[in-house]
């Protein structure tokens, strides 16, 4: 007994922050990759997500929140250091973060640093092409799993022979089998499995699907759940009135493999079909959750553990001509994003259930609002704010504008150096684009849409002289404030 004493006393002393860690309350921290806003509870009729709708209604969901680039590294890059693009360096996606910032500590590594089992389970950091950090090992209590792969690697697993291939289309994998032939059913098992282990001890467990990321192969029950349903074609189908050149890319993720097809683009019905393929595989990763969420109620954790769910990015189906990711439009910077925070202070606990705001949000704010509702001292120099305002319903916004930006080249490589860099600010009212060179910063081309007339994005209301002139005074405001955001700056990217 009093050896067990000395000991408790030492550990007391030693490590303060394990004890405290007791105290606050788990993160359940789900990512999905490439959803844009096609949920129930964000509003889609056609959807059927029960599960991330359930979740929606024990959340505050966020409506207007937007990623700070809209392609896989520098989203989550930005995400899990706190510190946006910029700020990092990172625009591309072979670049590994730790390349610039060797000594950044990230979200999940302030959570092991902070007496938390840090786990990492599917995709969360970026997945390819920087095999010599395959992930960020600082940031885990143990190794992450299902974590480091390819995209077009996801082929079933199943015993026996494999069911024949039904679609018949590029991009497009529709088979009869489990739900853990496919990359997302495993991770729903191995996170379910986790939670059980972790119910005695607090824990940041990350959980990262890889869906509805193409191919889109959900297993054919999936499928079957927009057999009836009237699936619509891209709407609006062509690029915005006015737009720039520049803004637009070409859709190489998609239309890359209907290179052999005429006019090098899916036809009206095969079209349909991969927007169909989409919405399966979000309910595929929408049952995925639902088992990971059975879980964490079963095993007794639901009152006690904070719920992010949140998308690396958006994602085009052909709207505005344009497949996949990779723009500033709309479709690609918004994204869904839901907190669930019972077991925090009793300001937060149960006051933001069930609700939604239509605050200007970033990915980027994640990492101090999490710090924020579990007690954390986080890096001082993070980019983001708090949410935590928001979740206490204390108030309706925490800033003026939620800023956007990507690449042109869309990927950019040593055969395709970079050429120009495009901000987007969103605001209230507009998305307002500036498009610079990256030798000197200079404005080489706007875009200006108003969200009140024009949702969709339709019309750029800096196309031309005349149309610039008429909206001259909301061109310079909006300008101005771009710019205190993203000072003009030179930008080069070396890829190693």
């Amino acid at each position: 007994m009093f050896r067990l004493t000395i000991y408790l006393l030492a550990l007391v002393a030693i490590s303060p922050s394990l004890l405290q860690a007791a105290d606050r309350p788990n993160v359940l921290f789900i990512a999905a990759d490439d959803l844009r806003c096609d949920l129930g509870c964000y509003g889609n009729p056609l959807v059927k997500t029960p599960n991330l709708d359930r979740l929606a209604a024990r959340s505050l969901r966020f409506d207007r929140a937007y990623c700070q680039q809209a392609v896989c590294n520098p989203s989550r890059a930005s995400l899990l250091t706190g510190l946006r693009p910029d700020t990092i360096e990172i625009w591309d996606l072979p670049t590994h973060f730790r390349e610039h910032r060797p000594d950044v500590v990230t979200m999940p590594q302030l959570f092991k640093q902070s007496g938390y089992h840090a786990q990492c389970i599917g995709k969360i950091f970026h997945n390819w092409r920087q095999e010599a950090y395959q992930g960020d090992p600082d940031s885990w209590s143990v190794p992450a799993v299902m974590h480091y792969e390819n995209h077009g690697n996801d082929r079933p697993k199943v015993d026996g022979p494999l069911p024949p291939e039904l679609a018949g289309v590029p991009k497009i994998n529709l088979r009869d089998v489990p739900d853990e032939a496919y990359f997302d059913g495993r991770i729903a098992r191995l996170a379910s499995e986790a939670l059980h282990e972790l119910k005695d001890q607090p824990f940041f467990l990350a959980v990262g699907f890889w869906k509805p990321h193409s191919p889109f192969n959900a297993p054919k029950k999936y499928w079957d759940l927009y057999e009836d349903v009237e699936i619509l074609p891209p709407d609006p189908a062509e690029p915005p009135r006015g737009v720039p050149p520049v803004a637009l890319h070409d859709s190489r993720e998609i239309l890359g493999a209907f290179r052999n097809h005429p006019g090098g683009r899916p036809t009206a019905e095969e079209t349909l079909k991969l927007r169909r393929g989409y919405y399966a595989a979000i309910s595929y990763l929408d049952a995925q959750i639902g088992k990971v969420l059975d879980a964490l109620q079963r095993e007794g954790l639901a009152e006690r553990t904070i719920i992010v769910f949140w998308s690396d990015h958006g994602y085009h189906l052909g709207e505005q001509t344009l497949w996949a990711k990779t723009s500033n439009f709309e479709l690609d910077a918004r994204v869904p994003l839901m907190i669930a925070a019972p077991g925090t202070a009793q300001a937060v606990a149960g006051k933001s259930a069930g609700k939604t705001t239509e605050a200007l949000v970033e990915l980027v704010d994640v990492y101090p609002t999490l710090a924020d509702l579990c007690g954390l001292a986080p890096p001082a120099d993070l980019d983001g704010k708090s949410l935590r305002p928001l979740l206490e319903g204390t108030t309706d916004s925490v800033k003026q504008a939620a800023l956007t930006q990507h690449t042109r080249p869309a990927y950019p490589s040593n055969e395709e150096p970079l050429e120009g860099m495009g901000y987007a600010m969103r605001t209230e009212q507009f998305r307002y684009v500036e498009w610079r060179n990256v030798q000197d910063g200079g404005i080489v081309a706007q875009e200006l849409y108003d969200h009140e007339r024009d949702p969709r994005e339709t019309v750029n209301l800096a196309a031309d002289r005349a149309s610039k002139a008429k909206h001259q005074a909301t061109l310079e405001q909006l300008s101005a404030q771009l710019r205190g955001l993203a000072p003009p700056r030179a930008i080069a990217i070396e890829i190693k």
